[in-house]
């Protein structure tokens, strides 16, 4: 008999009754029957329940087993007496009479309990995360995850991609995020930087001659930790391919998106056939380039409509004069809603720094006007009229405009947000939302996909004041080197595009600049001098100077894939050995001091912040 197992703790079934047995595992729960004892016993795989009763040879031993001992049972397998069975274990119409145990392991009394699932402060949880990942739904997660990664790899490799592995020392790059730095030990004062992403190389390697390339890729970026991306690194399916177009990029990473969320999706609806969506379409109707399409509410502009000289709302037209906008978001059925609903989100509203949000809810008054044609009121429809707080400033024929544009009727409200474009639609995007959400409408199952085009390739940088690259400096601009020579950088879009699943960004990617004069006029543009472009991205303007296909790809984030997959809120519940909210390990206890012997071998000194002195009264 093997020394700790004939079987794992998920393997046995009524044909292995009367055998004797070996279970190895932890002690997941004891429970005391009137003198009998059962134990949970819990591998990797799954439960057995363990019988012992005062005639077992085994009973005073597994007496003082206590929860998350390492145990080894030696027992016959036998049927539970009926009426006991439980369904929800594979196991469940089984059990093991205990004749003798060996204890592999005791436990000190435990920090935190692995039985259940009651929540814990974070703090614990990642101080004993050995502890935290034994239990039942974050163990089941970091396997998923696991799943779900073999089966990225083979849906790459089935359509041709080959995985390469992309170095993780490497030189220091001016955009993007922080770099994390790497003393060089032998060239002092010098400093390797870990890769933000393989971007430079997966491009060097289509260069290279490589046509279609994959890599399960760590990337590391010092940047502030949230919800949805891990602080320090995280892992992405980067993916590279030569001579193509955007639209073959699409054709490439669709089906591979689809089928693995069709794998794991557990039957649960999601998108077919991804919608191309223009990223100044998606600031205009969803606030947002990463729009969460199970809410069915679309934004309008109305900035045209409060612009009429009939209306009288000065609040909104003192903006609409310095160059801001009107956004219009419709609130289905919100009209039966009671006073309070209107009232809870202008003080959300107010939370997020705006003065409020004006809105009108619509009632039926007179016959409907033939001017207004093709809407989804029947010919026989009451005229709307306008009531609420800002309603009497908006005479009727504008908030009948205004109804027809946003298709509203008897009984809908419309909430407005002003502001200068970019904080109007902030606003609009999160009050968004919040109605769809308190109303209901937006769908909580299922997977809504999307791909966000047309992102602009310049943006202004406020506090340098300056252009800057808005997204991938390595993108090509639309209408290339003419476009980059005669238009306003701020109206030139790039070839680049993002996959969006329920609000979450899952990739970012773009058709690659291929051609070093544009290169180098798009750096210019952003302020980069060619002493500069030279010394940070010489060996990618060089390889580009004998030679470079036309190339593209993207790089959907495996975090966050996982994340969407569990059905988790954060990626801290599918990765195994996570960060706090401020970078810190809390079980390995880094980032640590290290010794003064091994800063001078590295020719560092540090020079750690002094506290500000306390001011004398």
């Amino acid at each position: 008999m093997h020394r700790y197992r004939t079987h794992t703790c998920a393997a046995l079934r009524p044909e292995h009754v009367g055998q004797t047995v070996r279970l190895s595992g932890w002690v997941h729960r004891v429970r005391d029957h009137g003198g009998v004892l059962f134990v949970d016993l819990r591998d990797h795989y799954g439960v057995t329940q363990v019988v012992a009763d005062p005639d077992s040879a085994a009973f005073a031993a597994i007496e003082k087993a206590r929860s998350e001992w390492v145990i080894r049972i030696d027992g016959k397998v036998r049927t539970r007496p009926a009426g006991t069975e439980n369904k929800d274990l594979p196991t469940g119409e089984v059990e093991v009479y205990a004749t003798e145990v060996e204890t592999l392991g005791p436990a000190a009394e435990l920090p935190m309990p692995v039985f259940g699932e009651q929540d814990y402060p974070e703090e614990t949880r990642l101080k004993y995360r050995f502890l935290d990942l034994r239990r039942e739904r974050i163990h089941r997660n970091i396997m998923k995850r696991g799943a779900i990664i073999d089966s990225l790899r083979r849906r790459m490799r089935e359509q041709g991609f080959f995985e390469f592995q992309t170095p993780i020392l490497t030189a220091s790059s001016p955009e993007g995020a922080r770099d994390f730095l790497v003393p060089s030990r032998l060239h002092p004062g010098k400093f390797y930087a870990l890769p933000q992403a393989p971007q430079q190389f997966k491009q060097l390697l289509m260069m290279s001659g490589f046509d279609r390339y994959f890599q399960i890729a760590p990337c590391f970026r010092d940047e502030d930790p949230r919800a949805d991306r891990s602080p320090g690194e995280f892992y992405q399916l980067d993916i590279e391919m030569s001579f193509v177009e955007q639209e073959d990029v699409f054709q490439a990473v669709e089906p591979v998106m689809r089928g693995v969320f069709e794998e794991f999706a557990d039957g649960e609806a999601m998108t077919q056939k991804f919608p191309r969506i223009t990223y100044a379409d998606a600031m205009l109707k969803y606030g947002s380039d990463k729009p969460d399409l199970r809410n069915p509410i679309e934004i309008a502009d109305v900035t045209a409509e409060f612009s009429d000289p009939s209306v009288t709302f000065n609040a909104f037209k003192r903006v609409i004069e310095a160059g801001g906008v009107v956004r219009a978001i419709p609130a289905p059925h919100a009209g039966r809603q009671p006073r309070s609903f209107f009232d809870k989100l202008n003080d959300w509203a107010r939370g997020e720094g705006a003065p409020g949000l004006g809105y009108i809810t619509f009632e039926e008054g007179g016959s409907l006007p033939q001017t207004i044609s093709d809407t989804h009121l029947q010919p026989s429809a009451k005229l709307l009229e306008g009531k609420g707080p800002i309603a009497k400033f908006v005479p009727v024929e504008i908030q009948r405009k205004i109804a027809f544009k946003l298709k509203l009727g008897a009984g809908d409200s419309v909430f407005f947000a002003c502001d200068t474009p970019d904080k109007a639609a902030s606003l609009a995007g999160k009050a968004r939302i919040q109605i769809g959400t308190q109303l209901g409408l937006s769908r909580t199952s299922g997977f809504e996909f999307c791909w966000i085009v047309d992102f602009p390739m310049f943006e202004w940088n406020e506090d340098e004041k300056r252009v800057d690259f808005s997204h991938n400096p390595f993108s090509m601009p639309q209408g290339g080197l003419e476009a980059l020579e005669t238009k306003d950088p701020l109206t030139i879009k790039a070839f680049q595009y993002d996959i969006v699943c329920n609000g979450v960004e899952l990739s970012s990617g773009a058709i690659r600049n291929h051609r070093p004069e544009i290169m180098r006029k798009a750096f210019e543009i952003a302020g980069y001098g060619a002493d500069v472009l030279e010394a940070k991205f010489g060996g990618m303007l060089k390889a580009l100077t004998y030679g470079a296909p036309p190339h593209g790809g993207i790089a959907p984030g495996v975090d966050r894939i996982v994340m969407l997959l569990c059905r988790e809120e954060n990626l801290r519940e599918v990765v195994a050995f996570p960060m706090n909210q401020r970078a810190e390990d809390l079980l390995m206890g880094a980032p640590s001091e290290v010794t003064p012997k091994q800063l001078r071998e590295l020719n560092i000194r540090t020079a750690i912040p002094q506290a500000p002195a306390a001011q004398k009264g």
